[in-house]
């Protein structure tokens, strides 16, 4: 009998699995600082690249584009960072098996 997004109840129960392992690498082991390390040293960069004009000649500032240029770096390092720690290890044997 399938579950309420197309999948089998097993398949959600895994589903959710991942997503809740998902979030708590997210938030532990230092990857939000790192993250925010990260983001705030990509955005500086790419916000004096996109709006260094702006902010010089005290301009009009697009803040939405600002955060965005902080948001989009910090996302990236954190999904990143999770994506490393989900992938199966050499230990597992998983990498090592011939096809």
């Amino acid at each position: 009998m399938p579950g309420m997004i197309g999948l089998s109840i097993m398949e959600e129960a895994e589903v959710m699995t991942n997503l809740r392992r998902a979030m708590l690498l997210a938030t532990s082991d230092g990857v939000p600082r790192r993250a925010f390390w990260v983001a705030l040293f990509v955005g500086t960069v790419l916000n004096l690249i996109n709006q260094g004009d702006v902010l010089w000649n005290g301009a009009h500032v697009s803040w939405a584009k600002l955060a965005l240029t902080y948001l989009v770096p910090f996302a990236v390092s954190t999904h990143g960072a999770v994506s490393a720690r989900m992938q199966p290890t050499r230990s597992d044997g998983l990498l090592n098996r011939e096809q």
